[in-house]
């Protein structure tokens, strides 16, 4: 099976299976703050061009950082309530299961990172000259670094090396066995236990 077979497969799954649960999601995030169901901002995408990603808004609309450079934190006071909770529980990312869908990212990918993304104070691209090499693959709902433990927050050297360094072990090692244990690791990981913020 091609990996855009088991995307696409997976992503159309996904959706028919958690279609109650996106809604309620979605009727939560209207209901609690002012602003549009999802949050849309441009990323990384396969080679580098850009594309639109999708996420349920975890922020007050009036405090979002469109950039996206300035990074979420622990009890970050731009997040909603319902935001703390899809965030924690990594519901938030549920949409891109459409950016899967339509062919702009992978189940199991590097993250897509926005343009100018810090890593230790400076932008990756200026972070290290493999830094674009993570983008010959399409960006992943989840992914190696995150799995070992790397998300969030870049603001310190070795955390901002060692997501890149799973980043680009992944682009060499990919295969299908190891999307599948990588997707196994984020539900028991990540989504079971919470662990998102």
């Amino acid at each position: 099976m091609s990996k855009r077979l088991f995307d696409f497969s997976g992503a159309a799954t996904g959706l028919l299976v958690l279609l109650p649960l996106l809604a309620a999601i979605a009727i939560a995030v209207k209901a609690t703050s002012r602003g549009p169901v999802f949050f849309r901002q441009k990323r990384y995408g396969l080679d580098g061009s850009p594309f639109t990603v999708l996420k349920f808004r975890t922020m007050f609309v009036h405090l979002c950082d469109e950039t996206g450079v300035d990074q979420t934190v622990e009890n970050d006071p731009r997040i909603t309530l319902i935001g703390n909770f899809l965030r924690k529980s990594n519901f938030d990312e549920l949409p891109q299961l459409l950016n899967v869908l339509k062919g702009e990212m992978s189940l199991v990918g590097p993250r897509p990172h926005v343009p100018g993304m810090l890593a230790a104070g400076v932008p990756y691209e200026d972070f290290d000259e493999r830094y674009m090499d993570r983008h010959k693959v399409r960006p992943g709902i989840t992914g190696l670094a995150q799995v070992r433990g790397y998300r969030g927050e870049t603001k310190e050297r070795f955390a901002a090396r060692m997501r890149l360094e799973y980043d680009l072990e992944y682009v060499d090692r990919q295969t299908l066995g190891l999307d599948i244990k990588i997707i196994l690791d984020t539900i028991t990981r990540e989504f079971l236990k919470g662990n998102g913020y």
